[in-house]
């Protein structure tokens, strides 16, 4: 049984990949595309992860050009492409989401609607960034669970 959360990112995956096909509307994508998700919370975190996704496309873009060694971006496999975009959206984003959880989930939807190779491929990508993006400071995340403890001083 798939929870709502992994159908909200299934979702958002489906929403970036008939975004970056066919350049239609993003608002008219999502709008069929997240129906089957319940309303409350995990429709709430769709929208969110979708809009945070394609508001800040350059960027996360920009992030994966650094760690893709002689590809480009736009060389990347569609379903691919939608999944690092996500997942570093959601890393920088989603304070509440621990980057394990979401390094996780994106492994498990490209085992799911991508190539054999996919897993391990994005796998390696989001970890690099990850690296990148905690070493400058942008890693934010805050909740249960979530924040470092490891600055605190012993008694």
């Amino acid at each position: 049984m798939t929870s709502q959360r992994r159908l909200a990112r299934e979702r958002v995956l489906q929403a970036l990949y008939a975004y970056d096909i066919s350049q239609s509307p993003p608002d008219f994508l999502s709008q069929d595309i997240f129906k089957d998700i319940e309303i409350g919370p995990h429709l709430e975190f769709a929208k969110k992860l979708y809009r945070d996704t394609l508001g800040n496309m350059d960027g996360i873009d920009a992030i994966l050009q650094h760690h893709l060694e002689h590809w480009d971006i736009t060389r990347v496999n569609p379903i691919d492409r939608g999944l690092l975009r996500m997942g570093v959206a959601e890393i920088l984003y989603c304070e509440e989401i621990p980057t394990k959880v979401t390094i996780n989930e994106v492994i498990e939807l490209a085992k799911r609607y991508s190539t054999e190779e996919s897993p391990k491929f994005v796998n390696g990508i989001l970890d690099a960034a990850l690296k990148q993006l905690s070493k400058e400071g942008k890693v934010k995340k805050t909740g249960r669970g979530l924040i470092n403890t490891s600055s605190k001083k012993s008694i």
